[in-house]
């Protein structure tokens, strides 16, 4: 079926982000408005984010990739619902136009990756408004010669990069996943290049390579997302592509703060932990038709500016402890491209990060679709179609 629940306990006096990521095939079909909807609830049924719940869409692309939908439970000056402690449940839902769900069982299953993290509340209350200013002037992207550097599959193994040129070879249906540590009072930005194309592909009728640079055009080809610490989703771009060189750059954003979640826009009210940033890039397979499967060179242009300012002084430890802050580890393995896997010393972010987890437990009785998922051990749960996955997941006609 189309829906998945799952049971969150949660304490009075913590703020809960709950991130799923859909994991279509290569092949899947998709369309602009197939996505994935996501909702934090009260026992009665109330929805606890502010727009009731968080969408997320292929778009103009229609093309099978990761996408992600954060929710969230809030606590603090001016939320006035899913106050105190108490059990609070996620409800994930696949959709195929605006607030209408739609049934999984009419296409391809789709894999799905769900992550938690837990904000506490501040010792005292502070500022209830965004910083007044800030430099809004489209920045000037870092120059010079670009630096190979492997990119990961996923949030779970997305390659660290410092502020720098940076460029991988991109294969068309494929994302790329990076990661960035920005701290508090850091300001970042980020633009990608894609290379021109040699190749022909089997769409145009002809096949080799030439200086003709006429060949097709593919709109939305690559498309490049940023997503904060809990995963939610800061701002994407979309460029099309006619085989010659192309350049896309997000829109300026603020420097993280703490007061930009009370900001009215999505962009930067997202801009409000330090920690590491995501920046993914997918290159639409309708590339390999018009241009040829081979490689393209992918370039980011990624600068980080402003000193490291203190951060906010929480009641409580965040969990997981290194979502919401930038240590000097984080600023080394960027430096050297780690993944969370090789800086943690355990696959998908977890092992090790915090003895005392978030239990989220796929329940029954509520709606349809359910399947057992158990207490995580790990921050990120992977609920996979694999051979045995059925004695840990539920039946196979379960699947999402």
């Amino acid at each position: 079926m189309g829906q998945r629940f799952y049971r969150l306990e949660l304490k009075a006096a913590e703020n809960a982000y709950v991130s799923v990521t859909a994991l279509p095939k290569a092949d899947a079909v998709v369309s602009y408005a197939d996505g994935i909807e996501v909702s934090v609830q009260d026992s009665d049924g109330n929805n606890c984010s502010p727009l009731d719940a968080e969408e997320a869409r292929f778009g103009s692309s229609e093309s099978p990739r990761p996408i992600t939908s954060t929710a969230a439970r809030r606590v603090g000056t001016g939320e006035k619902s899913c106050m105190g402690a108490g059990t609070y449940y996620v409800l994930v839902e696949r959709t195929r136009s605006s607030g209408t769900v739609r049934s999984a069982t009419a296409r391809e299953d789709w894999d799905l990756e769900l992550h938690v993290a837990s904000e506490p509340v501040l010792r005292k209350d502070g500022a209830t408004v965004p910083p007044r200013s800030w430099n809004s002037a489209s920045p000037v992207p870092p120059s010079g010669a670009r630096v190979l550097r492997e990119a990961g599959t996923s949030f779970n193994d997305a390659r660290g990069l410092e502020k720098g040129v940076w460029g991988a070879g991109i294969e068309p249906g494929e994302t790329l996943f990076y990661r960035v540590p920005v701290d508090w009072g850091q300001q970042l930005s980020v633009a990608a290049e894609l290379g021109s194309s040699t190749g022909r592909g089997a769409g145009t009728g002809a096949t080799g390579i030439g200086p003709d640079r006429d060949r097709g055009y593919v709109s939305s080809a690559l498309v490049t997302a940023l997503h904060n610490p809990v995963r939610a989703r800061v701002e994407d771009s979309d460029t099309a592509y006619d085989g010659k060189q192309k350049s896309s750059s997000l829109d300026p954003l603020p420097p993280v703060a703490y007061e930009n979640r009370f900001a009215l826009t999505d962009e930067v009210a997202a801009m409000r932990f330090a920690g590491w940033y995501y920046v993914s890039v997918h290159l639409s397979p309708d590339v390999a038709e018009k241009f040829g499967e081979a490689p393209l060179d992918l370039t980011l242009r990624v600068d980080v500016d402003g000193s490291p300012r203190p951060g906010p002084a929480y009641a409580g430890s965040p969990r997981p402890a290194d979502d919401f802050g930038v240590s000097e580890r984080d600023t080394e393995a960027a430096q050297r491209g780690e993944t969370a896997a090789a800086g943690d010393g355990a696959g998908g972010g977890g092992g090790g990060r915090d003895d005392e987890l978030i239990a989220v437990i796929a329940v029954g009785g509520i709606g349809t679709g359910v399947v057992l998922l158990g207490i995580l051990g790990v921050w990120t749960l992977v609920a996979r179609r694999r051979a045995g996955a059925a004695a840990r997941f539920g039946p196979p006609q379960e699947r999402f």
